[in-house]
C-alpha cells in the first residue's frame, strides 16, 4: 500500500478566492445557507476580501452567473446556493435539472470546482433541516467541499 500515490485536498483557504452565488427565491432559506458557507469559509482561513457574494433571482439563474464568474478568471472556486422546493407542478424538476446540469457543465468547461450547494427538496420542513438544523448546513458543506477542491487541484 506505502507505494499508491494519493492526492487529497486540504481545507486551508487563505490563498484563494471564492465566488459565493446566492439565489434570492426561498431567501428565508438561502440567507442560512449563505450564512453557513461564509462561516465555513472564514472559520478556514478564508479573509472577507477573498469572498465576491453574487446575488441571483433564482436557481435557474445560477449556471450563467457561474459562467460569467468562471470567464473572469478571478476565482479559484464558485460555490452555487439556492433553494428549490417541490410544488404541485413539473416547474420543480426543470429549474432542477437545468440547475445542476448547467452548473456541472461551467465546472467542466472551466476547469474550476464549482460547489453545488442547491438544496431540491420536496417540502418546507426538509429545506430547514437542511439549512441550519437536523441535517446540518448544505451552505457550510458546499463550502468545504470547495475548500477541497481547490487544495486538491493545486497538487495535480
Amino acid at each position: 500500500m506505502s507505494e499508491i500515490k494519493t492526492l487529497e485536498g486540504e481545507f486551508n483557504g487563505a490563498s484563494a478566492n471564492y465566488a459565493l452565488l446566492v439565489s434570492r427565491f426561498n431567501s428565508f432559506i438561502v440567507d442560512s445557507l449563505e450564512s453557513g458557507a461564509v462561516d465555513c469559509l472564514q472559520r478556514h482561513g478564508v479573509s472577507a476580501a477573498s469572498i465576491t457574494c453574487i446575488k441571483v433571482p433564482g436557481a435557474f439563474e445560477l449556471p450563467l452567473a457561474a459562467q460569467k464568474a468562471a470567464q473572469t478568471e478571478e476565482f479559484d472556486a464558485i460555490i452555487a446556493l439556492g433553494a428549490v422546493i417541490r410544488g404541485s407542478t413539473p416547474h420543480f424538476d426543470y429549474v432542477c435539472s437545468e440547475c445542476s446540469r448547467g452548473l456541472g457543465e461551467v465546472s467542466l468547461k472551466y476547469d474550476i470546482p464549482v460547489a453545488f450547494g442547491v438544496l431540491t427538496v420536496d417540502n418546507i420542513e426538509q429545506a430547514i433541516e437542511r439549512a441550519g438544523t437536523k441535517a446540518g448546513n448544505k451552505g457550510a458543506d458546499a463550502a468545504m467541499t470547495a475548500l477541497e477542491m481547490v487544495s486538491l487541484l493545486r497538487k495535480f
